[in-house]
């Protein structure tokens, strides 16, 4: 059984997008409480850690001052036209009092679980308030303010670590692609919804690095309706010959809940049964693990799906066939489903499956004969 630490304090519920804003913050209490009512925290191999606000040095081994400048300015209520230029007052990254202070909170809570696996406090570190893989050096986007990805990343490399970002998030990481786009020492791996008009329009398979990062940029493109059979087969097709060539000393591990089936944002078709499924199989390689959160528009949905994720950390996958799991009778809900943890199967179109199928084979093909070779990998 893993050492695993749940990273979360009451202070990171005292900030919230504005009310119209799809993206809540209110989903890492959520899956606290629910985590605490199931008995599934605080057990003999668990911690539960408060995290501390990273600080203005941390901040800016990645993002550049004069943004950190005009994001604490923002966040006090003093606005400028600098605003405009740093990415921000959009619907997508609102200005809201506190966002500076939350999102250094957040980055705080990713370098802490960067900072016990070097210790070798835990095996597994888990920030459900982290994965704000869209923010970039110089501005916000995508609800993102702060990587807190990218920071516990470099946290990680620059502790002589060679580390694999692994992004199961219905859009493309492009902030922590392009952060380390030339670096051969963190190997960035996404899998991500790819089409038309698509946020954030990045995560092409021919995006593969530049210079000493050539190869070292990996890009699984999903199709629309991608589902559980047809991911999971992608999944380990791509990231069991990566992972073992590439070698990586920790994997950092981004579970967005977006791909999720019903998510109000995306149009992909999984279960949380795949979430969990592809993360038995990466604790299968027994590497330290900093898991983020990350995207997840239906908040009832995504919860079940982090409390899934973490009871595979800690070796309780929510198999049980006892509804209530036998941990304190509480059961999860959605506006569809009761009973476990574990989605019910979805039974899709069987046309529209053999689509789907034939063009993510396609895509995993493509990947091994144009990426594969350039780390080494055969093709």
């Amino acid at each position: 059984m893993a050492r695993a630490a749940f990273i979360h304090s009451d202070e990171l519920e005292k900030y919230h997008y504005p009310t119209e804003c799809p993206f809540k913050t209110e989903r890492a209490g959520m899956l606290f409480r629910k985590l605490k009512s199931m008995g599934m925290l605080g057990g003999i191999d668990q911690k539960i850690v408060e995290p501390t606000m990273a600080q203005r040095t941390d901040l800016e081994l990645f993002h550049t001052p004069e943004y950190l400048d005009v994001l604490q300015r923002a966040s006090q209520g003093h606005w400028d036209v600098d605003v405009l230029h740093a990415g921000l007052a959009t619907p997508d990254t609102p200005v809201f009092l506190g966002m500076y202070e939350y999102a250094a909170l957040a980055a705080g809570a990713s370098l802490k679980g960067a900072e016990m696996i070097l210790s070798g406090d835990v095996d597994i570190a888990f920030n459900p308030s982290g994965g704000y893989h869209h923010a970039h050096s110089t501005h916000a986007a995508g609800f993102c303010y702060i990587n807190d990805v990218v920071l516990a990343c470099l946290a990680l490399a620059a502790a002589g670590k060679r580390v694999l970002l692994l992004d199961i998030d219905a859009h493309h990481c492009d902030g922590v692609q392009e952060a380390f786009y030339e670096r051969s020492d963190i190997l960035t791996m996404s899998f991500h919804e790819h089409g038309p008009d698509f946020y954030p329009g990045t995560g092409a398979v021919d995006e593969v690095g530049l210079s000493a990062g050539r190869g070292f940029s990996v890009n699984v493109p999903l199709p629309e309706d991608t589902d559980d059979e047809s991911f999971a087969r992608a999944f380990k097709a791509i990231t069991t010959p990566v992972i073992e060539k590439f070698a990586p000393d920790v994997i950092v591990m981004e579970l967005g809940m977006d791909c999720l089936a019903g998510d109000p944002l995306t149009h992909l078709q999984l279960t949380n049964n795949a979430y969990a499924d592809a993360l038995e199989h990466i604790m299968g390689f027994d590497l330290p693990i900093l898991a983020v959160g990350g995207g997840g528009y239906n908040p009832e949905n995504s919860v079940r799906g982090w409390a899934l994720t973490w009871g595979v950390m800690i070796g309780d996958a929510g198999d049980s066939d006892d509804l209530s799991l036998g941990m304190g009778g509480v059961m999860l809900e959605s506006l569809d489903w009761k009973g476990g943890l574990r989605d019910r199967t979805i039974v899709g179109d069987e046309a529209r499956l053999k689509e789907v199928a034939s063009a993510l084979d396609a895509t995993v093909e493509n990947i091994k004969t144009s990426v594969f070779p350039l780390i080494g990998l055969p093709s």
